[in-house]
């Protein structure tokens, strides 16, 4: 078995895997559901549009829910402080995603223009507001949440759910949006033909360069945020409290892994590369090209901003001892290694039945195919 400092590493890099695969997939599901009103100006257009996910985006979320099982399970300390202090913010979000499984299921039940109007606009709601504040809170980590642990590890949270929304926090929401639109126009191109394809693909090529050019513009940002570093930490093979190492501020902190390996800017090139990418394979007309260049950049980003944070997981600006890392919010030893365990034999069954599900529902969704489902249900 792994010493503890090993598991530690080993699930920060399995909660990034789990955070990429709810990205990579449940992220299209998103991002189709933002551009429905773009990409579709018809029923059956849009209904061409929902086609591409309707059969898989259920399955996608076992990802997310893996990754809040795994959560609770591995960094219990980030769990309770987490839902505490973004607590408003992530019901917000929970009652947007209910308007998914119902915008899917009841959209259809009348052909009335109106009522599926209504729910077309709650699966838009559902895909971009969820997308807007992932990116929101991914933002607050680089400023830091303020939240305090006392002695008896008791979390006192001086914000509120306005406080979040602040320029930089705003920014990396919008960041997030549009690379999850990217990704959702990447996939409608390579799935559909005809009208509702040009303008996937249109939507690609612009939001691949925006993409690329905002991502540019928060690392130039980065490097004026106050950031954390570790500057002491006691033995990483026991059991850690937040209050265990001592934490200083300073501005471009967040950019010191890259400057201590250098490795880790194939990250952000990655990130760039990938958005400029699918603008390029939807401008050649190449769904494929265009849909792996949206996955690159969605991965590219998302361990960028895991990358700038490590060792940290949930960082304080009230109280930097208070952050929580990966060293010092896990479970035990022996929880992580069963866990682990659990972990081998569960994570390749998810891969391999999510690849076996897709490859059932491939193909091109038509607007023949709808007008054909609608006469035979009608």
């Amino acid at each position: 078995m792994f010493d503890y400092e090993t598991l530690k590493i080993i699930w920060w890099v399995l909660m990034v895997t789990l955070m990429l695969g709810f990205a990579l997939t449940g992220g299209f599901d998103l991002g189709v559901a933002t551009l429905l009103p773009w990409v579709g100006r018809t029923d059956d257009e849009r209904r061409v549009a929902i086609g591409t996910i309707h059969a898989t985006w259920e399955g996608n979320q076992t990802w997310l829910i893996t990754f809040g099982g795994a959560l609770f399970a591995a960094w219990p300390l980030v769990y309770a402080a987490g839902f505490s202090v973004l607590y408003i913010a992530l019901i917000f979000t929970l009652f947007a995603l209910f308007l998914r499984p119902l915008g899917f299921d009841y959209r259809d039940k009348l052909k009335s223009p109106r009522w599926r109007n209504n729910w077309d606009w709650g699966l838009f709601v559902g895909g971009a507001f969820p997308a807007l504040v992932f990116g929101v809170a991914i933002g607050n980590l680089f400023l830091g949440l303020p939240f305090t642990f006392n002695a008896d590890m008791r979390i006192s949270y001086q914000g509120g759910f306005f406080g979040l929304f602040s320029p930089f926090g705003v920014f990396c929401g919008v960041l997030g949006l549009a690379m999850l639109a990217l990704h959702g126009a990447a996939w409608i191109h390579l799935r559909t033909d005809e009208i509702v394809q040009s303008r996937a693909r249109r939507a690609t090529i612009v939001l691949g360069v925006v993409v690329a050019l905002l991502f540019a513009l928060g690392g130039w940002w980065m490097q004026h945020i106050p950031g954390l570093r570790v500057d002491t930490i006691g033995d990483l093979n026991r059991a850690l409290t937040p209050f265990s190492k001592t934490v200083s501020a300073a501005p471009g902190a967040w950019l010191d892994n890259m400057h201590n390996w250098k490795w880790v800017w194939l990250a952000p090139v990655a990130g760039i590369a990938g958005a400029l990418l699918a603008a390029l394979g939807a401008a050649r007309r190449s769904g494929w090209t265009g849909l792996a260049g949206s996955s690159l950049a969605v991965t590219g980003i998302i361990v960028t901003a895991g990358l700038a944070l490590f060792p940290f997981v949930l960082p304080s600006s009230s109280s930097p001892v208070s952050s929580l890392t990966a060293w010092d919010a896990v479970s035990s030893q022996k929880t992580l290694g069963i866990m682990l365990m659990v972990v081998v034999v569960m994570l390749p069954i998810i891969a391999l039945y999510t690849a076996w599900a897709y490859r059932i529902m491939r193909g091109t969704i038509t607007l023949a195919h709808v007008r054909d489902e609608d006469r035979a249900a009608y």
